[in-house]
């Protein structure tokens, strides 16, 4: 039996021993986040599926991953088909697939802190009967699990936040007053490194101190969080009216909320906070994390610090790609050493702190898997005259960065239906970019805008058109996004969003075109009410050599000779004369 067959059949054993018709593994942590610690990772120590979303379904007879469409083919390559079934989420909820399976009424397992109450309803509502479950039997039989994180957590300064912790906890205060709240749980570590200035190291690519916290209508904040962690200036840093205690001081706190009303996130925050507080006599106000908003509004220090982190990325990016132009045509780099290489670049920048999330770096077929992460197994060579997909970025205090580019490699021409592709691609692109729009939409409104050239050949793609973006926080914030699927919250000045449409053609090839914008207000003379529109920041050539000129309209063409006249500009000083005139060729106006 294969050590991956041994840890399911090593669970099930357990659930039987509990008495269970199945279980649930997310693959989010006790944070709900995105990207979790080692010793968070129980969906990949399960399955072998290492996506940063995903859910495995263990019932006595078979047992099933669910992920999606940005991570199907990641899926498919990395798990066993003898043990598990392969789902696309949104195809196949796995709520109803349970159902199905196991029969209605089955009892299934979950983790409490694993799941949020949003998330919980979806089982029940299915007819699922639900047993919390503590400690989570996934750990019982993980023997060699990793100890969890132990980084300190550092003051980020005002220089870099723009505001003080204490206006910021005087404002969500208010938040809470305002709505007859006397407490907030914050269990998101985003929200938390924002609220109270610091940063952390505890996950890779994302500067968090993972804690928890309890923020009360006065202001006054309770910081649940390892005390080795905090150095005595860091203690300092939070003051007087912010408590420090550990881990295990959370559930007492929880349980002196008697009488009170206190706000829980409810797709945010795991439901064990909701269940500990109801038992111990709250009454539990469900409503989105009072962080959320002014965290993905950036203030203006937080703004010039984004444009300030995009130029000197842009500065890396331009290197590496003047090198990519000269090497890929060899044959003789891999996906790995393209990667190393614009590491190498960004890590010559002051102030670089590390990569914003593992870099995706493609040649040819492997661009087609959306969130392909290449390994030493999986690596191939930059083959000429094919598609590399290179998409990356990078952590400054300044702020947090993140770029797709779609490169041919050359040196023969590249396909007219290739160029096609690449051209609708950069359509959508172009459409979002310029986009002017009322104040009050959100992004699902617009996320048809970046499809409409693809979806006039019948083509399309499987992700959303952008995600919301920290500062240097994580490259992944909410709550607004630009998608069919978004939630109903309205973007907003200050925002920093992603723009990056796509196309993928399994087995060949995968096309992304990626800038982040910040949300503006536009000034409209005739306009009788707010309107927004779309601020650049990233600044680095798209490839020249993918666009079809004839299938653009003038107005596209204006906005990219215009864009890339810009990325000469305000890039071309920082660079060596062999770059310099590498950019410039490639900033040539299309015509």
């Amino acid at each position: 039996m294969s050590v991956m067959a041994n840890r399911l059949e090593s669970l099930r054993q357990e659930l039987t021993r509990l008495g269970l018709d199945g279980f649930i593994v997310p693959r989010a942590d006790e944070h709900l986040g995105e990207y979790v610690p080692p010793s968070a990772e129980r969906l990949a120590w399960l399955t072998g599926f290492t996506g940063s979303a995903g859910l495995a379904v263990v019932l006595p007879g078979t047992a099933a991953v669910f992920t999606d469409g940005r991570y199907v083919l990641q899926l498919a390559e990395q798990t066993d088909p003898s043990l598990w079934q392969r789902r696309h989420v949104t195809e196949t909820p796995p709520p109803g697939w349970i159902a199905a399976t196991a029969g209605k009424g089955a009892r299934i397992g979950y983790d409490p802190l694993l799941i949020g109450e949003e998330g919980l309803a979806r089982y029940t509502e299915a007819g699922l009967t639900m047993v919390p479950l503590e400690p989570n039997p996934l750990d019982t039989v993980w023997t060699d699990r990793p100890a969890p994180p132990r980084t300190p957590a550092e003051p980020h300064p005002l220089a870099f936040a723009g505001r003080s912790a204490e206006e910021k906890r005087a404002e969500i205060g208010k938040v809470l007053r305002d709505a007859g709240q006397d407490a907030a749980v914050l269990t998101d570590p985003a929200s938390i490194a924002w609220l109270l200035n610091i940063r952390g190291g505890d996950v890779a690519f994302t500067p968090f101190a993972l804690a928890f916290a309890l923020v009360h209508a006065d202001g006054a904040t309770e910081l649940f969080i390892d005390p080795g962690k905090l150095s005595a200036e860091t203690r300092g840093w939070l003051g007087n009216t912010v408590s420090v205690a550990d881990r295990g001081a959370l559930a007492p706190a929880l349980g002196r909320c008697a009488g009170m009303t206190v706000r829980v996130d409810p797709a945010g925050s795991p439901v064990w906070f909701a269940q500990r507080l109801r038992a111990a006599g709250a009454t539990v106000a469900a409503a989105a994390d009072p962080c959320l908003l002014p965290k993905a509004c950036k203030n203006p220090v937080e703004q010039d610090g984004a444009r300030a982190a995009h130029r000197r990325d842009a500065a890396a990016v331009c290197r590496f790609l003047h090198w990519l132009s000269l090497r890929a045509p060899t044959g003789q780099e891999t996906e790995l050493s393209a990667a190393e290489a614009l590491l190498g670049f960004r890590q010559a920048l002051p102030g670089f702190r590390g990569e914003s999330f593992p870099a995706i770096s493609g040649a040819g077929e492997h661009g087609a898997i959306i969130h392909y992460r290449v390994t030493e197994e999986s690596n191939r060579p930059l083959k000429p005259d094919e598609v590399y997909l290179i998409d990356s970025g990078a952590q400054f205090p300044e702020g947090t960065t993140d770029i797709t580019r779609t490169v041919w490699t050359g040196p023969g021409p590249a396909p007219r239906q290739l160029r096609d592709r690449v051209t609708r691609v950069m359509q959508g692109h172009i459409a979002i970019a310029t986009a002017i729009f009322p104040q009050g939409v959100g992004g699902a409104h617009i996320d048809a805008l970046a499809r409409r050239a693809l979806w006039q050949v019948g083509l399309d793609y499987d992700h959303g058109t952008g995600h919301g973006v920290g500062s240097y926080l994580s490259v992944h914030e909410g709550p607004v996004s630009i998608s069919r699927l978004a939630r109903p919250v309205p973007i907003a000045a200050g925002m920093i969003l992603s723009n990056e449409p796509g196309f993928y053609l399994p087995d060949h090839y995968g096309i992304r075109l990626e800038n982040l914008l910040m949300v503006q207000p536009a000034e409209l003379p005739d306009a009788k009410r707010p309107f927004l529109r779309f601020e650049t920041l990233t600044l680095a050539p798209f490839d020249r050599r993918l666009l079809e000129p004839a299938l653009m309209s003038s107005a596209e063409i204006a906005w990219l000779d215009a864009y890339h006249a810009r990325v000469l500009a305000e890039v071309g000083p920082a660079l060596g004369d062999a770059e310099r005139a590498w950019l410039t060729a490639a900033c040539a106006p299309l015509a």
